[in-house]
């Protein structure tokens, strides 16, 4: 069994791999490879897509990365091999970002990513810290998770989608922020789960072990 995190020179990969380790040595996990390379991506069981950044940068990171965009469609999407993106590696999923520019996403989960506004003006952007999650809908990857659980969340912008059924939680700061989108193999957090001590872990422990 083999999870690849995909290095694309946007992401905090260390303490990713770290979590990611941890949790498949506890669970029997498999394999924890952080790699750029595109036949990484076409033999791995699991990816992971972390970024850190501005949309735009991360995707034009990700394009950077020859052959990358299409090695990810053909193992995700074409293969059906679970995903999991983590930050800005979630609002990647999107059809578009609105970040300083309008920029395409890869278009896996319908939806626009825009700048929070949160219904309080006092609320300073970006949404930094510990929030409380709501979990809206029944996930596998989820399992053990309530709301109530604390993420760990550092964003300016969030995920907005155009299916409700794929909004899987959220958070509240004067106003619903996504905090966790979903479909078919495909799985996306807002917050950093390898930062969000033992709901995060859990989490990626349930994606190490999910078949979907």
């Amino acid at each position: 069994m083999l999870t690849v995190l995909v290095d694309y020179e946007s992401g905090n990969l260390h303490s990713a791999e770290k979590a990611f380790q941890r949790m498949a040595a506890e669970l029997g996990g498999g394999e924890i490879l952080i790699s750029s390379r595109t036949e990484d991506v076409a033999r791995a069981d699991r990816i992971v897509l972390p970024g850190d950044g501005a949309f735009p940068a991360c995707r034009d990171a990700l394009a950077a990365v020859p052959g990358m965009i299409e090695a990810l469609g053909e193992a995700v999407i074409a293969r059906g091999r679970p995903f999991l993106g983590i930050c800005v590696g979630m609002q990647l999923l999107a059809t578009r970002g609105l970040e300083y520019r309008e920029t395409p996403g890869l278009a896996w989960i319908p939806g626009t990513v825009e700048r929070i506004a949160p219904a309080d003006p006092a609320l300073k952007v970006p949404h930094m810290g510990w929030n409380d999650m709501v979990i809206d809908r029944v996930h596998p990857v989820l399992e053990g998770l309530t709301t109530g659980d604390h993420a760990y969340f550092v964003h300016s912008y969030q995920f907005h989608v155009d299916v409700p059924a794929h909004l899987l939680a959220h958070v509240d700061y004067a106003g619903p922020v996504t905090a966790i989108v979903g479909r078919d193999n495909i799985l996306g957090t807002q917050f950093h789960p390898e930062k969000s001590q033992a709901a995060g872990l859990r989490l990626i422990g349930n994606f190490l072990r999910w078949s979907p």
